[in-house]
């Protein structure tokens, strides 16, 4: 099976659209990746079977996890940060739609407890990666929503988003880890386009794309001109090897140096 997954560049249908799934003995990542998109009015309920986080795209929702509920606004990937429920299996979680909503869904097998949990915008950083690295070439917006850092022992996923200013690069240099990956994209014009790297082969993506990161593959991002470029990402932590920080690739790592010099040819200014 392909890691590049193109079927849904045209959008997604109404409901619940699932386009990887974690006990798929064919999957190798072992994540569940799924969009599910609502009318205003639409409900959407279930009981967890694994570890799963919701992550809010579009829209506006109330969610239901037992007692309590909490409310999800968003009306850009590109300008806001997110808001996300991530609940163990076992959960009970309702979604309620006040607006034409979409979230994408992330679920893993992992059926150790841990305490639900809620974030809202203000609890996670835009972190402005890359900046002063290699002329600003690479500067992006990452947002780790949840992590080794800020989550309980027993969870397996780690969830992220990044934007990718137009005409520039992310996940550089190169990088590599065990853990498997998803990456799901969107962009800020329906013409957007950009290209991901997996080892030595270059794949061209489009909106709604979804790429499977295996072990050892480098990946790097760029977005073209004109076009910013957003993807959540999600990690699964492997058995007594969780994820923490990536291996960047030896030859390129020159690039993250402060003093790193670029070259630039003699009297042409920068934009």
């Amino acid at each position: 099976m392909s890691p590049h997954l193109t079927d849904h560049r045209s959008g997604f249908r109404h409901g619940l659209t699932t386009i990887t799934r974690y006990d798929d003995p064919a999957e190798p990542t072992g994540i569940g990746f799924s969009v599910l998109v609502l009318g205003a009015g639409d409900q959407h309920r279930e009981t967890t079977s694994g570890e799963t986080a919701f992550l809010l795209m579009a829209g506006h929702v109330d969610v239901t996890l037992g007692n309590r509920t909490v409310q999800f606004q968003r009306s850009s990937l590109f300008d806001e940060s997110p808001s996300c429920v991530h609940v163990p299996a076992g959960s009970e979680v309702r979604v309620q739609a006040t607006s034409a909503s979409e979230l994408t869904i992330y679920r893993s097998p992992n059926t150790k407890p841990f305490a639900p949990r809620s974030f809202q915008p203000a609890d996670t950083v835009d972190e402005q990666r890359g900046k002063g690295q290699v002329g600003g070439a690479c500067l992006r917006l990452v947002r780790t929503i949840f992590d080794h850092a800020n989550s309980d022992a027993n969870a397996e996923l780690v969830l992220g988003e990044v934007v990718t200013l137009p005409g520039r690069w992310s996940s550089y240099p190169p990088h590599h880890h065990p853990q498997p990956e998803i990456y799901h994209y969107r962009f800020d014009h329906p013409q957007g386009y950009g290209h991901a790297e997996l080892g030595d082969n270059v794949l061209k993506i489009r909106a709604n794309d979804t790429v499977k990161i295996l072990a050892g593959n480098d990946h790097a991002q760029c977005a073209a001109p004109g076009y910013a470029m957003y993807y959540a990402w999600v990690i699964r932590h492997l058995p007594g090897n969780p994820y923490t920080v990536p291996e960047f690739t030896a030859e390129h790592r020159w690039t993250m140096e402060k003093s790193a010099q670029v070259w630039h040819p003699k009297g042409v200014a920068d934009a």
